[in-house]
């Protein structure tokens, strides 16, 4: 699947950029306010007793800056951050030596942690709770185990999957934060941010047009910026105007709610192939060319999110708002407003 301006996963050239703009310290932070306000009085908490902080679960969706806060955390209690994924450590002999490295009171951050294999989950329980592992030395009868003791740390785990994580590892998080999306006022915050560390003259409104089209991310709201710095630049003087951010947009086929052309071309199969459905996931997936998962994982939440897809037990429904947005005339309501109504006496 080629890349997509609105996708919320991190691609190949974020990197770089998202560096350069993520916030180091929770006042630079913007959003969240009640993450904020609970990891604030965690932090200070810790530091008057001189302990780590206590082990933190994060989760939401992709893009809303899971990653940036753990590295913020980790800036606020001027201790060190690790970081790693959970696909990464395969065997517990990784997960060992990374735990062994860690520095006093240290923060160990796990992306996607709900991909953890169960034998690396067995070892990284009594790590959280005993701050010690077990490793077990020789093999067959003359194996032993040995309890390696480490440095107090705080564990700080991120996932998109919530319901993946397995219980046991999701009880030994002291608190469990879930970071929603972003309002439009929130990104224009950021993207001003974002635009005054680039140096990049503006207006409001212009940040505006892209907040809305952002898909409540911010990951999503600073490639859309780098991608309309690029248009301002060769046909605006630089200057992110609303009528320039809004031509940007368009000739990258991102509406005003910040559907691009694969979310319309799910959208009207369902309702010019499907008469809007219900139809079911496979047959949505033949139609537009692409793998059921895909539709599933990456097109279907944020369409639900907005209102315009229904997911039924038949199958997917495009909803009335669905044909408002594409300026289309929901037959289906025409139809049954205009069905004869039988006489009571012919229903007894």
């Amino acid at each position: 699947m080629d890349e997509r301006v609105v996708d919320q996963n991190v691609q190949h050239d974020d990197s770089p950029f998202d560096r350069t703009l993520r916030p180091k310290s929770l006042s630079d932070y913007i959003g969240q306010p009640k993450v904020k306000d609970s990891l604030e009085i965690g932090m200070e908490a810790a530091k008057l007793r001189s302990e780590p902080l206590e082990h933190l679960l994060v989760y939401g969706p992709p893009g809303l800056g899971k990653t940036t806060l753990a590295l913020v955390v980790g800036h606020e209690m001027d201790v060190p951050v690790k970081v790693t994924s959970g696909p990464a450590i395969e065997r517990p002999g990784d997960l060992a030596a990374i735990l062994t490295s860690l520095d006093e009171n240290g923060i160990l951050f796990i992306d996607e942690i709900h991909r953890l294999s169960r034998v690396v989950e067995e070892v990284l329980y009594p790590a959280i709770e005993d701050f010690a592992i077990d490793i077990v030395i020789g093999k067959g009868p003359t194996s032993r185990s040995l309890r390696l003791n480490l440095k107090p740390f705080t564990l700080i785990g991120a996932t998109t999957r919530f319901a993946m994580v397995s219980a046991p590892l999701r009880d030994r998080f002291g608190s469990v934060h879930r970071l929603e999306f972003y309002d439009n006022d929130a990104l224009k915050e950021i993207l001003i941010r974002s635009a005054e560390l680039l140096n990049l003259n503006f207006h409001d409104e212009g940040l505006y047009e892209i907040a809305m089209r952002s898909r409540g991310t911010p990951r999503v709201a600073n490639r859309l910026l780098r991608r309309v710095r690029d248009f301002a630049e060769v046909k605006a003087d630089g200057v992110i105007t609303g009528e320039i951010a809004n031509e940007a947009l368009l000739r990258l086929e991102v509406d005003n709610l910040g559907l691009d052309n694969v979310d319309h071309k799910v959208l009207r199969a369902i309702i010019e192939k499907f008469n809007g459905g219900p139809v079911g996931i496979d047959t949505i997936a033949a139609s537009i060319s692409e793998e059921a998962d895909t539709v599933m994982d990456v097109y279907e939440p944020y369409l639900m999110q907005v209102g315009f897809l229904e997911r039924t037990s038949r199958g997917r429904l495009a909803t009335s708002l669905a044909y408002k947005h594409l300026g289309l005339n929901d037959l289906r309501t025409t139809q049954s407003s205009k069905s004869p109504q039988l006489p009571l006496e012919n229903l007894e």
